[in-house]
């Protein structure tokens, strides 16, 4: 066990110290600090932020606002130094701010005693009025130029000034500020930086300031976790949306702060943070060795025919086009994966009959042709599921499934049967989409028969559920996601990079080789035993594609979309289908 930081103590001051930072604050001559601040410095002096010791837990009844925070309590104990700020609250009987500073950084906790149905929740800063009279939401102030948000974005901005805010969680899709659900979760973490922003993907030298959430995922009830900036502050705000219910003593997840040199080893500090309090799998299974064959994905190709909607074309006729298309350029992918929309309900996903009239027969052929097929697998949706066992809204109708409905997962259970099961359509796995159409909504309600179990941790358990129930089904099942968070790590079994991206911040064109490579970083970093599927989707134009094809061997599992054009006015021909030939060639080779 390691020793407790150094605390020295002064009339008007306390410090903690440690070799990589210190923690101040300066006590006020009446006994009640005006100024509701800790400087938070490096260990060379030079201060990384002002800490405000203000946070708030709103309810769906009253608003948390502090009236009085009292004078820092200190304990010290074996391996820490720990600080509670009692604080007076509109909302809760008793509000506690705890910093427990250990010699790698400083863990911050909100702890609140009494009754309530959380929505925001904000560390860092929060509502208040201080003696001076000074009302309203204060923040932390950050002493940084940059800062770096580890998912991806449009605009594609990995780096990203210190005065943008980012929304890091389980809710997004194609709509204005909603394109943040690319990987839903992403890692919990941020990273802040000295030195300005020169590119979106690379990161300023340091030293910098790592930011990460800590707790089991059954607690992570928030949608998302949003870094909210004003001029030179910010705080960080946790959407519970009403629906947790606290009664007695709740603690917020730990927000972790500790000095790094990179975001790199920000985000596997993260991993390792969470793997030592058993957040986290240390390690996961072995992959089966089929997994790791190249795949054909039939979305691409099915959006690139054109001439009628992409999921219309997820018929068998089609793919069997696509796959002799594949075989005449000297392409065989080990896995196929038949995308959106094979189901005739995304809810009940009973196979379209006219679509696909004989899909077991389908796949036993491709078992036979020595391959394996992955069923494409719309996370959430209700489609054809009774009320009963979904998510509403205010007028009964369903949003989304409901994971804590025992009736929902009873009926997921035999649908993963029918599917997977040798007396069913045999097919090995998921490939799983969709995660960040998790229900978001203050006035959405679970089903009847739910615990109500909500968020990212709503999420996990549906996710949780679907992975053991194909693995219960049949054992090496694989199951693709893209939940990038170290806590997904042994309900996933692949991570998929998922859909690139277009612009930057000025509104220019963005590589899409340069967007995979930095998001295989985050996924390296947070989940390093585990499988990447490159993926393929969306491609700009055939040279973007082509220098895509090249990168993915060194990344992952290569990912094949496209093969009859990528658009009407770039035709692939086959010598475009023999450059993806010999990478599959040598990503074969460097396996053996």
């Amino acid at each position: 066990m390691s020793s407790a930081p150094s605390l020295t103590s002064a009339p008007d001051r306390i410090t903690v110290r440690t070799p990589s930072y210190s923690l101040s604050w300066r006590t006020g001559p009446d006994g009640l600090r005006r100024s509701p601040y800790f400087a938070f410095s490096a260990a060379d002096g030079t201060r990384w932020m002002r800490l405000c010791a203000l946070s708030s837990a709103h309810t769906r009844t009253a608003r948390d606002e502090s009236m009085r925070h009292h004078e820092p309590e200190v304990e010290t104990q074996d391996d820490a130094v720990v600080i509670r700020v009692r604080t007076e609250s509109t909302a809760w009987d008793q509000r506690v701010l705890e910093l427990r500073c250990t010699n790698e950084g400083v863990e911050v906790t909100l702890e609140a005693h009494g009754a309530g149905e959380l929505t925001d929740v904000t560390i860092l800063g929060g509502d208040g009025v201080l003696p001076t009279g000074a009302a309203g939401v204060f923040r932390s102030g950050l002493d940084a130029q940059s800062l770096y948000v580890p998912s991806p974005t449009e605009p594609v901005a990995f780096v990203r000034p210190i005065w943008s805010a980012a929304s890091l969680g389980v809710v997004g899709d194609a709509d204005p500020g909603r394109l943040n659900g690319v990987f839903s979760p992403p890692p919990l973490a941020l990273a802040f930086g000295r030195a300005p922003v020169t590119d979106p993907f690379t990161p300023p030298p340091g030293p910098w300031l790592a930011a990460w959430l800590r707790d089991d995922v059954a607690n992570l009830g928030f949608t998302t976790m949003r870094f909210d900036p004003v001029d030179d502050g910010a705080l960080l705000r946790l959407s519970f949306e009403g629906h947790t219910a606290v009664h007695g003593v709740w603690r917020s997840p730990t927000v972790v702060l500790a000095p790094v040199d990179s975001p790199a080893q920000a985000l596997s500090g993260y991993r390792d943070d969470l793997v030592a309090h058993g957040f986290a799998p240390l390690q996961v299974h072995t992959p089966s060795p089929w997994w790791l064959e190249p795949l054909f994905c039939g979305w691409g190709a099915q959006v690139a025919r054109g001439g009628a909607p992409a999921p219309d074309l997820c018929r068998q006729d089609i793919y069997d086009e696509f796959l002799t298309r594949l075989t005449a350029g000297a392409l065989d992918p080990g896995t196929i994966v038949i995308d959106d929309r094979w189901q005739a309900q995304y809810g009940t996903a009973e196979p379209d009959t006219d679509a696909w009239p004989d899909m077991r027969g389908w796949i036993a052929h491709q078992h036979e042709l020595g391959r394996r097929v992955l069923l494409w697998w719309k996370a959430w949706d209700p489609a054809g599921l009774p009320p009963s066992e979904c998510v509403t809204d205010a007028a009964g109708r369903p949003v989304a499934v409901d994971p804590s409905s025992p009736a929902y997962l009873q009926r997921l259970d035999a649908i993963v049967e029918r599917l997977l099961s040798a007396d069913g359509l045999n097919a090995d796995g998921f490939k799983v989409d969709f995660t960040q159409r998790t229900p978001s909504g203050t006035m959405l309600r679970s089903a009847p028969d739910s615990d109500g179990v909500w968020g990212i941790a709503a999420l996990h358990r549906l996710v949780s559920h679907l992975h053991a129930a194909a693995k219960r089904t049949k054992p090496d099942a694989l199951v693709i996601t893209h939940t990038v968070h170290p806590s997904f790590g042994d309900v996933a079994d692949m991570i998929r990079t998922n859909d690139v991206l277009e612009h930057d911040t000025a509104g220019a064109p963005v590589s899409v080789a340069a967007q995979l490579r930095a998001r295989h970083e985050i996924i390296a970093a947070v989940l390093p035993h585990h499988p990447v599927d490159t993926d393929q989707w969306p491609m700009p134009n055939r040279a973007e594609w082509l220098d895509y094809a090249r990168t993915q061997a060194g990344l992952g599992v290569p990912a094949l979309y496209y093969i009859e054009q990528v658009s009407e006015a770039e035709p692939i021909d086959p010598e475009h289908l023999a450059e993806i030939a010999r990478t599959w060639s040598d990503y074969r080779a460097s396996r053996r």
